[in-house]
């Protein structure tokens, strides 16, 4: 496939200094002075978003490459020509996309000229967990570290393949499985993994995938409910060092309709990244919960709920302009005015779809105060029944308009318990904007019920003069998923509270699914389209929702296989539908919904799916980019899975 060495190595040194992958550390730009991003006394932050990354692929450059005597370079090269199949092309008549073993998929000199093209940057995939299992990769320290800290997220995302949802994975590699003779395979892991630090390498990535018909997924920090994120035989995109940050006080949006403070965000950087920005800078921004979760990935492709999301909306919502490599290889720029139909279908029409976003420009907003409470307590430690308890939840729900009135962001949880009774937390149910004199006061009829019924969950009032340390102080901690337990969602309308009938079938339903094991997530939130914000594609169910539930089931390693399938088919097929069938019309939450789900397209999608479908077929004809219930994923299956449940450890076929 190479003509010369001397071409080879001509090739090697010349794009290994454009494409080096440098240290993943931010840097923060103060009025022209350099200072290291976790300074604590930074008052204005001007972050460039990784200057390596304008470096492009182009048509041009790719003819210098094949003028170095690389017989093969047409695998790199851009091809819009969709109207007949070249002969390189041939294998996309293959009904599956190329695995490892097989006659067309790339060979060892393939993958070395693409690792020499990218800088080095390729990576051949080692389970993480791999250290456990007996063999050359054994190393019992390290299997150690793992064992104790395989559920924090930040064990994850330094690793290139890791998954934080293991079960759609296969969970083949999981260091707690070793001490009982389980074996470490790839499974639904990517043979590959691309560190990218430049658009360049993205879009050598993703022209190789679709000129070899090898499967491509995109992984950013490793969070992911729903297996978007892992392929097996895949070539993985790996954005998570594409970390730097640029805030600008003045940003006026392609089109006009917003000039205010913005931050242009790489597609790794991650909710503490942000949030910690944002407050040096003097502003609150629209991110999620859970700490290492990267922004402008699934999060914001998806929709993304926030603490503020009742006051700005979803984080979709925030999105002034996107960098994208798309299907074809080339990089764009997105926003209002250019390619308004990808901008309006990559804010909320799901990740893993539409390409490879390198950056995205997003709305800031000013500080302000939050104040709020916490509990965490047991039906047990307060010395209360079953029926009180329920009373004590009932006098809450029904409050729920009252709050959304006030802009609130609500968390709950509750479970039962092992041994009797509910587990409940609220962490936090909090106001931004409200002072916690005006707080107390919104609750204290709400308190005083509880009072009345016995109820005291020991709760714990807050003020913080902004949403950073609210955040860092009453938020609980993330942890990764478990191989055994699948969820699923549901945006509760407003119309479940107008009507008295419906919101006591609404809350008897509810009961039924916890008190038959289920666990309940819920908040009261909002998230109505801001006044001024360009139209999204994001689920039309957000904007009348009043409560959004997240339920799901659980098992062990212990658990037949038969109740491991009745587990799946209960939390689709009869948990799932008995909320549906109380919100008629209404929809979930593709980034935290049922894999399983049916219906996905009107669940996740609502109305919008027919005109997302359609742009999808433009921008991406020959599918390069696919994922489980994302827009498109219809025509495409997972070889040799379970009827109950899709993992990503099979081979991908179409239709």
């Amino acid at each position: 496939m190479i003509a010369s060495k001397s071409s080879v190595w001509l090739l090697a040194a010349a794009w290994s200094v454009l494409l080096a992958v440098p240290a993943s550390a931010q840097t923060i730009v103060v009025d022209g002075e350099t200072i290291p991003a976790n300074e604590t006394n930074v008052q204005d932050v001007s972050v460039p978003v990784n200057e390596s990354a304008p470096l492009e692929l182009t048509d041009a450059l790719l003819a210098n490459l094949t003028d170095l005597e690389l017989s093969n370079i047409s695998l790199f090269y851009f091809d819009d020509d969709d109207s007949d199949i070249q002969a390189r092309d041939v294998r996309q008549l293959f009904r599956c996309k190329s695995m490892p073993g097989d006659l067309l998929y790339p060979g060892p000199i393939a993958w070395s000229v693409f690792n020499l093209l990218s800088g080095g940057a390729l990576i051949k995939t080692v389970p993480l967990g791999s250290a456990c299992y007996p063999g050359r990769l054994y190393n019992a320290a390290t299997c150690e570290f793992l064992v104790n800290n395989w559920n924090d997220s930040d064990t994850h995302i330094v690793d290139p393949t890791s998954v934080m949802s293991p079960l759609f994975q296969g969970a083949t590699c999981e260091p707690s499985e070793a001490a009982f003779g389980g074996e470490c395979t790839l499974g639904g892991f990517p043979s590959y993994s691309l560190n990218v630090t430049s658009v360049a390498q993205i879009q050598l990535a993703v022209n190789f995938a679709r000129n070899t018909n090898v499967r491509l997924v995109v992984r950013n920090t490793g969070h992911d409910f729903l297996g978007k994120n892992t392929g097996e035989g895949a070539l993985s995109i790996w954005t998570h060092h594409l970390r730097d940050i640029n805030v600008m006080r003045n940003y006026r949006a392609p089109g006009g309709r917003y000039t205010g403070p913005a931050m242009k965000l790489g597609a790794g950087v991650m909710v503490y990244e942000l949030y910690e920005a944002a407050e040096r800078a003097g502003y609150t921004a629209v991110a999620g919960e859970c700490r290492t979760v990267g922004v402008t990935g699934g999060y914001l492709g998806g929709g993304g709920h926030s603490p503020v999301t009742s006051m700005f909306g979803l984080g979709s919502d925030q999105v002034l302009s996107i960098d994208i490599v798309t299907p074809n290889g080339r990089f764009l720029t997105v926003d209002e005015v250019n390619h308004p139909d990808l901008f309006w279908a990559i804010r909320g029409g799901g990740p893993a779809t539409w390409g490879v976003v390198t950056s995205m420009t997003v709305k800031v907003h000013p500080k302000m105060v939050f104040s709020g409470m916490t509990w965490d307590t047991t039906t047990v430690a307060m010395n209360i029944t079953d029926e009180t308890f329920w009373k004590a939840i009932e006098a809450y729900w029904t409050r729920y308009p009252e709050y959304s009135a006030e802009k609130v962001y609500g968390y709950c949880r509750m479970s039962r318990l092992p041994t009797g009774g509910y587990a409940w937390r609220a962490r936090p149910f909090m106001v931004p904007g409200m002072k916690l004199v005006d707080f107390k006061a919104l609750v204290q009829p709400l308190l005083d019920d509880w009072a009345a019924l016995g109820v005291f969950p020991n709760i714990e009032f807050f003020e913080h003069e902004s949403l950073h340390p609210a955040w860092m102080r009453h938020f609980p901690p993330e942890r990764v998923g478990s191989p055994y337990g699948r969820t699923g969602s549901r945006l509760i309308p407003r119309a479940n509270w107008e009507d008295p009938e419906l919101l006591n079938t609404t809350i008897s339903t509810l009961r039924g699914i916890v008190e038959e094991g289920a666990f309940l997530v819920h908040y009261n939130i909002g998230a109505d389209l801001p006044a001024g914000t360009a139209p999204s594609s994001a689920n039309p169910a957000w904007r009348d929702v009043q409560m959004f539930a997240i339920y799901g089931l659980i098992w062990d390693r212990t658990t037949p296989e038969s109740v491991v399938a009745a587990t799946h088919e209960k939390l689709t097929y009869d948990i799932g539908q008995r909320i549906k069938d109380i919100t008629p019309g209404a929809g979930g939450y593709g980034n935290e919904g049922d894999l399983m789900d049916p219906i996905w397209q009107q669940t996740f999608f609502g109305d919008n799916y027919e005109r997302l479908l359609k742009i999808k077929k433009q921008i991406d004809p020959r599918s390069v980019f696919w994922a489980p219930t994302a827009v498109g994923s219809e025509d495409w299956y997972v070889t040799d899975q379970e009827s109950y449940v899709t993992r990503q450890n099979g081979r991908l076929c179409r239709v």
